[in-house]
């Protein structure tokens, strides 16, 4: 008992990734960028599909005209970032399906009274239709990427949400589905919980990996947290 009040005792917040992490919407973007990929007479292949998993706006454009073939122009990412907005949009109005064993991870979390952040890639207008399926009253802060200088696998949304809930980074715990978010999470300083979700993340150290969010307890995130760090 003193072990698991100790490893709770270091841990000041937990913050979450959207996308694949508590949400299984990335099926939702996958058809998004597939009928994208069709308005310009292209297929979208899994090579790229699996590069766009957790970039942030200005990147994933980058990458998706790259692997189309097409002009990387600021006209042309205007006119495909209106499209995307739209269909996401429509989607998003729909059920947005849970990842097996988020919510009960969130409620676990919450009536620990362990503080937590929304931290994600996705823009302001399209989270917060994820928020509406995920409920805002979670979260003590929420960080997208169009409210950062860069998103990630840049740390700014990461130590953004720290400062907001203001806690140090190292003392929190990220959770990710995606090696974007797994290297932006790291290089903001926190521990790092990985559940994979459309692609694997690679090894590393400091990772800790779960096959799902089912069962994760708040000792098992407070042991993430280094010992003497507080």
């Amino acid at each position: 008992m003193r072990k698991e009040f100790e490893s709770v005792a270091r841990l000041d917040a937990v913050l979450w990734d959207m996308d694949g992490t508590l949400l299984d919407s990335e099926k939702l973007w996958d058809m998004a960028l597939r009928e994208l990929a069709g308005e310009y007479g292209r297929e979208l292949t899994d090579t790229v599909r699996h590069a766009l998993i957790g970039a942030s706006g200005p990147n994933a454009f980058r990458i998706l005209f790259e692997g189309l073939g097409i002009e990387h122009t600021s006209e042309a990412v205007a006119t495909a970032s209106d499209w995307m907005e739209r269909r996401v949009t429509e989607l998003f109005h729909g059920p947005v399906p849970w990842r097996p064993g988020a919510r009960e991870a969130l409620e676990m979390v919450r009536a620990a009274g362990i503080p937590m952040a929304l931290v994600t890639n996705t823009k302001r207008s399209l989270t917060e239709y994820g928020l509406n399926t995920i409920g805002r009253e979670f979260f003590g802060a929420t960080v997208c990427a169009d409210e950062v200088p860069h998103g990630k696998p840049a740390p700014d949304v990461y130590l953004r949400a720290a400062e907001l809930l203001g806690v140090a980074p190292e003392n929190a715990v990220a959770i990710e589905d995606s090696p974007t978010g797994s290297i932006a999470a790291q290089a903001a300083g926190c521990a790092l919980l990985v559940v994979p979700c459309e692609v694997a993340v690679p090894d590393a150290p400091g990772r800790t990996f779960r096959e799902s969010l089912v069962g994760l307890t708040v000792t098992d995130l407070g042991d993430l947290v280094p010992a003497g760090i507080g």
